[in-house]
This record gives C-alpha cells, structure tokens and sequence, in this order.
C-alpha cells in the first residue's frame, strides 16, 4: 500500500521543550492506539531535488526571561525562527502552536499566505491574543525559510525599503518610578548608550476615582525626567492601561505641559471608545495597539481618528503578514506606525523588516534595558543584555549616533540564532508570569 508520512510529536520532559517531525510509516503499521487528532497525514516526501518544499519539524524553546522561540525545519534543511512570546501565557501558546502545526506539517513553506489564511479562516474560533501569537510565531518562521529560500531579506520580499535606516527607542525606570531615581536613570542611559528617545511608566496603580496625590507624583517624576534630558530627548509615558478613564483625563492633562514624545495605553483598549475625548483636550499624540490583534480591532481604531500612534505587536497580530496588513491600512489614515516589542531577538528582527517598507513608520521599541528581562528565575538572562544574548550577529542591533538602527540586509530575518545556546537555556525554561496587583481594599487590578 502507498507509504504515507504521519506527524508523531514527542515532548521531552526536561524545561521549556518540544519536538514533531514527521516520520515514514505504512498505513498497515498504523498505531490503532493512536488519537488521529494529534497526527496529520501527508503524501511520502518528494524527492530531496524537486523545486516545491515542506515542513517537517518544529520545535518550540522556553527562553528566560519569558520568550518562546520556535523553529521550523523543511524537507530541505532550511530552519526558520519565530518568536510566538506571549508574556505569561507560554505554555498556552505552546499548546496552540502544537494545535495548529498538526495543519501545516507536509505544506510548502513557501504558501505563507494560504498557510495563515487555513489557520485564521478554516478554524472556527479565531482571534484573540493565545491563537494569534501562535499563528504568528509560525508565520513569522515561514517567511525566514523564504528569505533564506530566496537568498533575499524578508524586506525585500515585502517591495522594498523605502527609507535608509530605522529610529528606535529603549525603556528605563520600572513598574513604580520616584522622580530622582527616574531622572538618574534617564541620564545614565543617554550616557551609555546612543539611543535619542526613552519610555517610562508613567504612574503607579489608581483607584476607579483617585486621589490628586498620585497625578502629582507622576507629574513631579515627569517634570524631573525633562528637566534632566532636556528637550531633544523623547520621553514617551506608558500608562499601561492601568488608569481609569476619569484618572486618565487627569493624568494627561498633568504631563502634556512636559511634552511627552506619546502616551501610550491611556486607558485600556476595552475603553478605546473614549481615546477620542482625551484626544481633544491635549497636543500630545495618543498610542495604543499592543492588546489589540486582529485587523479588523485595528480598522475600528482607526475609523476613530483618535489614536495617532497604532502599536501592533508583530508577536501578537499574525506576525509578519498581520504587521504588514496593519501597517498599510494605517497609511490610509495617515497613522504613525511604531510597533511594540518588549520581546526578543526574532520579534524585533521581524519588526524591523516590516518598520524598513512602511511608510508610515515612526519609531520602534526595543527590549534593551526593560526590566522584564532581569525576571523569570534564571541566571541565564539575569543581566539587561538578554535582547543580544541568543544572536551570534548582535551587531544587527547596534544603535548609531543619532538613535538608528541599520535595516537588516542578510537573507530572512536578518538575525543568525545561536541554537545551541537556545537549546541549553530551554533545558531550563522559565517560570515567568505576570504581576498580580490589588488595589489598596484588596480588589485585582490591572499593572
């Protein structure tokens, strides 16, 4: 009888680590204890010459301080990464991924766009931030098996380049920032590195209704920060969505006298709709996108014409394709693009491809110096170098004088993985999980 290929997934109980392949067996040997929901059945591989390729493997890697990187191998040995990180849901993305690979082992690699459409489209659930990290991770694999394929940067493969060099900015402070200790840190990373613009949280948790003591501990740290930077520096303020739309307006209205590059998450995206009556009563452009993640969350925003920064998360929006579909759709409302990520190497490097041909791009965000990345539990990432840790070409990275990045030029994503020390760090994984904050009666809030 025809041999047939089935997709046999074995998970290996040490950390952070699984593996599927797809291995040869005869339909008469078929495992009758097998569940063929967990297996996916393909035609026997076509010869190792032939011009159309498949997927065989995948494996995904739990990454301190909290990432998850997959890689995806062909019939043909060409090894694609993406990074499917969604802070503090790992293991439910890796659970997913594993879902949706049992569709895509046995495709050509190279039908990346019927690839994400059978994922979005034929599934009945879709959307939603588990379900579109994952397809995002694989898409964001696919298209650093075409570059790679091509010989070509994924940039290329999008039409082009249509500037020279990519603005970018870094994080400093934390969760909770005093005013001296904001404004030292400010210039101490000025000092030490290139970069020309900054983010900070900009305030520590509110009540629904609060008192004006914490609007003028936000205010005085603000204050501090500009008068220590000056006025060339950008100071972008990340409300977090952790501010209530009555406190929001407030808050607003308190920093806008210091000129903030943006605001960012004024209130949570659930609250979207009153972006636009903040939006009126400050200069300063409004941000959000980064717990949005579908195409059309991002068409209803637009439609408001009250955001004048859209931030999707190439990580959390269907990766490359779903970044590039936002982006495009934001020209036509004349919207700044500045995607987040507070991630690793492969979500930036698939930022910065998508940042290099869009038009509307203004600035992105880079994970060098978050706080994040001294969490998760491990030594291995226990420094704020983490975003260059895993990359053996981490000049890639490198900020210029003037605050740029350099496009990336060498096939696919541009970053060369350094797989054995992903495979090390995921023997121990990470037990990274998310803030979980009460207000002062006891009430769960946001961070």
């Amino acid at each position: 009888m025809e041999r047939l290929a089935r997709v046999v997934g074995h998970l290996v109980e040490s950390g952070g680590y699984f593996r599927l392949s797809a291995t040869k067996v005869s339909s008469e040997s078929k495992d009758h204890n097998s569940n063929d929901h967990n297996s996916k059945t393909v035609k026997e591989s076509k010869d190792d010459n032939s011009k159309t390729d498949e997927i065989v493997t995948y494996e995904l890697f739990k990454i301190a301080p909290r990432w998850l990187f997959l890689r995806i191998e062909t019939r043909k040995g060409i090894v694609g990464w993406g990074e499917p990180s969604l802070e503090g849901w790992c293991d439910s993305v890796m659970t997913c991924v594993g879902e949706m690979m049992e569709s895509i082992v046995g495709e050509d690699p190279a039908r990346i766009q019927y690839i994400w459409q059978k994922i979005r489209r034929q599934k009945f659930y879709g959307g939603g931030p588990v379900i579109m990290t994952s397809l995002a991770g694989i898409d964001e694999a696919l298209w650093d098996i075409k570059g790679k394929t091509l010989k070509a940067p994924v940039h290329q493969l999008l039409g082009g380049a249509v500037r020279d060099r990519l603005l970018v900015y870094r994080w400093f402070g934390g969760h909770r920032n005093d005013p001296q200790s904001a404004a030292n840190e400010a210039k101490r990373v000025l000092h030490q590195s290139n970069y020309r613009l900054l983010k900070m949280n900009a305030c520590p948790p509110m009540q629904f209704i609060d008192t004006d003591g914490k609007i003028e501990i936000a205010r005085e740290t603000m204050k501090a920060v500009r008068e220590a930077v000056g006025p060339d520096i950008g100071i972008g303020v990340d409300f977090h969505g952790r501010v209530k739309p009555p406190m929001a307006k407030k808050l607003v209205k308190a920093l806008s006298p210091f000129n903030p590059l943006f605001i960012e998450e004024a209130v949570h995206p659930d609250q979207n709709h009153y972006l636009k009556a903040i939006a009126a009563n400050t200069h300063v452009p409004l941000a959000t996108g980064e717990r949005m993640y579908t195409l059309s969350a991002f068409r209803d925003l637009l439609e408001t014409r009250a955001a004048n920064i859209i931030q999707p998360d190439c990580s959390h929006v269907g990766g490359i394709s779903g970044l590039f579909r936002i982006a495009v759709m934001g020209q036509a409302y004349d919207t700044a693009l500045a995607p987040h990520c507070p991630l690793g190497p492969i979500a930036l490097a698939c930022c910065l491809q998508v940042d290099a041909c869009a038009v509307n791009f203004a600035f992105q965000e880079t994970s060098l110096g978050i706080h994040y990345n001294t969490e998760g539990g491990l030594t291995i990432s226990s420094d704020k170098c983490a975003l260059l840790r895993f990359v053996k070409n981490p000049q890639v990275f490198d900020v210029d004088k003037d605050g740029y990045m350099k496009i990336p030029k060498t096939p696919g994503l541009g970053v060369e993985i350094d797989e054995e020390l992903v495979r090390k760090a995921a023997v121990l994984g990470h037990n990274w999980r998310g803030r979980e904050w009460t207000l002062q009666d006891g009430t769960p809030t946001r961070w």
